[in-house]
């Protein structure tokens, strides 16, 4: 009996060996593969990423960030409050202006000629008043308008009034339905308003949005973004019930079977 387990005995040992050596090969093999899995999970996963944020929902529809989307450049600095100086003189000057003029009830044409007069006056009086206490005269600067900064907002006024212009044309030929709609409700909106105000306080309000909507958007773009997500998907719905229970039972005439013939 013991020669016979002394016989077995190697030969157990050579068993152990190789299956520690497969042990040892299914280890590193199994190893490896999770190596390869993990780096071939985290290659996909910035590309999914990329694509999850490609279709995460933006109001408008924009792609491009506030920045650009209000033009970039100074303007945008302004809206956005980059300088919070700038930002808040312009803001100021303009409440001043609206409370001159609104409030006051202080004329455009009054103020300007006003003005001039006590410019003029000082500049005179100063100018004639250096020849007796013997002192150098005023110096008067050359004020004048620089080209470039006008023809930049002539061209922009133009592409906006040519894109409003392509808007009305699409909406006067009957093509889509859904922006004349909402384009008839934002006229009537703002046709309250201007009932309720005149044309400089609700200049000043427009003022105002531009300098405060795009800073807080700017700021809680995500939560905005979610929310008006499923308001549009609200809109969608209540839209698909109007169509279906209103639109869709006009009558039409063939138009296009005439245009076929």
């Amino acid at each position: 009996m013991t020669e016979h387990q002394h016989e077995e005995t190697p030969v157990e040992s050579v068993v152990e060996k190789t299956t520690d050596r497969g042990l040892i090969h299914d280890s590193s093999s199994s190893s490896s593969d999770s190596d390869e899995d993990k780096k071939s999970s985290s290659l996909p996963s910035s590309s999914v990423s990329e694509s999850i944020k490609s279709k995460v929902f933006r109001l408008f529809g924009r792609e491009k960030p506030v920045h650009k989307v209000l033009g970039g450049g100074k303007p945008a600095d302004v809206f956005l409050w980059r300088n919070k100086k700038i930002s808040g003189g312009v803001l100021g000057g303009a409440t001043a202006a609206w409370v001159l003029f609104e409030l006051l009830q202080y004329h455009l044409l009054t103020l300007v000629c006003h003005c001039l007069i006590a410019a003029l006056a000082v500049l005179f009086l100063w100018s004639n008043a250096t020849t007796f206490i013997n002192k150098s005269p005023p110096r008067i600067p050359e004020v004048h308008i620089p080209e470039e900064p006008v023809l930049q907002v002539a061209a922009a006024l133009r592409i906006e009034i040519n894109r409003a212009l392509v808007v009305l044309r699409d909406i006067a030929s009957g093509k889509d339905l859904k922006k004349f709609l909402s384009v008839i409700a934002g006229l009537w909106v703002l046709s309250i308003v201007g009932s309720w105000c005149n044309f400089l306080t609700l200049f000043y309000i427009a003022f105002v949005l531009l300098h405060t909507v795009p800073v807080i958007y700017e700021k809680y773009e995500d939560q905005v973004d979610s929310f008006s997500e499923k308001a549009w998907a609200e809109i969608k719905k209540q839209y698909a019930v109007f169509d279906a229970k209103v639109v869709s039972k006009i009558p039409r005439g063939p138009l296009k079977g005439k245009k076929k013939e």
